[in-house]
């Protein structure tokens, strides 16, 4: 077990080392937080296409040197001509995964650094854009090493993502899928990162790229418009918070899921496990993580439709009796039986204590799987949590954000400790944070948190149950006695670690020092000064 790394002054965290080493560089020249992680969002994007792209959206929670938490949602809307009447007239019955018409929303995650970026900028960031992203540029033109995490997923195991416009002359190399350590250029990618260097990352939504864009968007049949582009901004939102016993947690509103991280963490609270192990660990975990679940598929929704009081959700009566309701000896079923009446995180942290918990993504392994020729740009495919069905909690409406699983958590202790951590993995990443934060809340190495065999409770695509996913090495005595309580197991293989997501954390000391790490699962790392 690798020793949590320790920094004098400021870190970062990131799933790819290149990422990490971008943050790094940018805190040596004397960059903030935010400044450090424009730059990380640069590099991952070119170099783990599989998990993000600036053609994705992004999720920020910003915790300044005062105290006070900001949220960023870089969430784009439908098109213009995405809707439900269009798409049935195609003979569809739900959004296409793949192609055209799954890239049916606004890349937002540019956006965000924007916001983040003006935040930096009044607080005295001094760093121009062209440093920034200087490193993603010369990786995308003069080519970097194909990841073994992307190394891993087989793209012709999906049809349409392999007919994807643009996909196969962008990451097939030879016409087969790269292998680990393979050489991959974007040119075109980085021409587009150095153009928004010098005219300004505005220039993506309203300048020459966003015409390249559009002229794009059209030619391959996405719903997308430009107008759609011009329109767009991200927004400044007023973060979830929850207290706990010894800490107070925050995460980002909807349309993500950070209410259910946070529900999930307030539950496990009061089902009160001795220790962050054994049998009554993983099971409170689960059980908490299915009530979160299923109040978060109700609620969480396009910020502008929400209906629920999330601070009513999250206040102690009501997590009082959600709680009360899970038995610490048997699985309840799932669904719940009703009451009666391909992402990445990151973290910063700078000098100053400016703590950045940063995710951002395409959805599915290489979203909609569409490459536009002329801007190199990597579309998602987040629109395909929308439904074509009316009647649902998040219909397909153009202007309508898309529910996300994406949410930034962090933590500020009350012996002033701040936490920053988080995790890929859909209906993972409030399981998987949970897991990590309370075996760091009880004095866990954050390398040893974050390298502890999970689980993962959910029904996959395809699947006809869900089921509670276990790492290779979990423990059998908890595996068997989950199984006792009624828990379907499902045990998966060392090849298959990339479902229980990439993780990290970083942990500044009220002394000023910051240890930081990120998940062996991944490509990445720690860096710092």
């Amino acid at each position: 077990m690798a020793e949590t790394a320790v920094f004098a002054r400021a870190a970062v965290a990131a799933p790819h080392h290149l990422a990490a080493e971008a943050g790094r560089d940018v805190l040596v020249q004397g960059g903030d937080a935010i400044e450090a992680m424009v730059a990380m969002a640069a590099t991952i994007s070119v170099v783990y296409p599989h998990n993000v792209s600036i053609g994705g959206d992004g999720f920020w929670l910003i915790r300044e040197p005062g105290g006070r938490v900001r949220a960023i949602e870089a969430c784009g809307w439908a098109g213009a001509g995405a809707s439900i009447a269009a798409y049935r007239a195609l003979g569809l019955d739900a959004v296409p995964l793949r192609g055209p018409k799954a890239a049916l929303t606004v890349p937002g995650a540019i956006g965000g650094w924007m916001l983040a970026l003006g935040l930096s900028r009044a607080r005295g960031g001094r760093l121009p854009l062209p440093i920034l992203l200087e490193d993603a540029v010369r990786r995308a033109r003069n080519g970097y090493a194909v990841s073994a995490s992307e190394a891993r997923f087989d793209p012709r195991r999906d049809p349409d993502l392999m007919t994807a416009p643009g996909f196969t002359e962008a990451f097939l190399i030879d016409g087969k899928p790269a292998e680990a350590g393979a050489t991959r250029q974007a040119p075109r990618l980085g021409d587009t990162l150095e153009h928004i260097a010098r005219a300004g990352l505005d220039d993506f939504y309203r300048g020459d790229v966003a015409r390249e864009l559009a002229a794009d968007l059209e030619r391959v049949g996405s719903p997308i418009a430009r107008d759609d582009l011009a329109l767009y901004r991200a927004q400044w939102r007023e973060p979830l918070s929850l207290r706990l016993k010894n800490a107070t947690l925050a995460n980002t509103p909807a349309p993500t899921q950070g209410l259910a991280s946070l529900m999930l963490l307030g539950l496990y609270e009061r089902l009160a496990p001795r220790r962050p192990e054994g049998f009554a660990h993983a099971h409170a975990l689960i059980e908490a993580a299915k009530r979160a679940m299923a109040i978060r598929d109700q609620a969480c929704v396009d910020f502008a439709q929400v209906t629920h009081d999330f601070a009513a959700l999250l206040s102690a009566a009501s997590l009082d009796r959600e709680a009360a309701k899970i038995d610490m000896r048997r699985a309840a079923p799932w669904p719940l039986p009703p009451d009666k009446g391909g992402t990445v995180w990151m973290g910063a942290i700078d000098a100053d204590g400016l703590v950045v918990s940063f995710i951002q993504s395409v959805y599915m392994d290489y979203g909609s799987g569409c490459v536009l020729p002329r801007t190199g740009v990597l579309l998602q495919n987040r629109g395909a949590a929308f439904s074509l069905d009316p009647k649902s909690r998040n219909p397909l409406i153009p202007g309508r954000r898309p529910y996300h699983t994406l949410n930034p958590p962090l933590a500020a202790f009350d012996d002033g400790r701040v936490l920053a951590y988080g995790s890929k993995g859909a209906d993972g990443q409030p399981q998987f944070q949970a897991q990590i934060f309370t075996r760091i809340a009880a004095g866990e190495d954050l390398e040893a948190a974050l390298a502890a065999p999970r689980h993962f409770f959910t029904r996959a695509l395809g699947e006809p149950e869900a089921t509670v996913k276990l790492e290779e090495a979990y423990d059998d005595a908890v595996a068997s006695a989950l199984a006792a309580a009624g828990h379907a197991i499902e045990r998966k293989s060392a090849a298959e670690r990339d479902l229980f997501g990439h993780a990290g954390a970083l942990m500044r000391s009220p002394r000023g020092e910051i240890a930081a790490a990120h998940d062996p699962r991944a490509d990445g790392g720690a860096a710092g000064i």
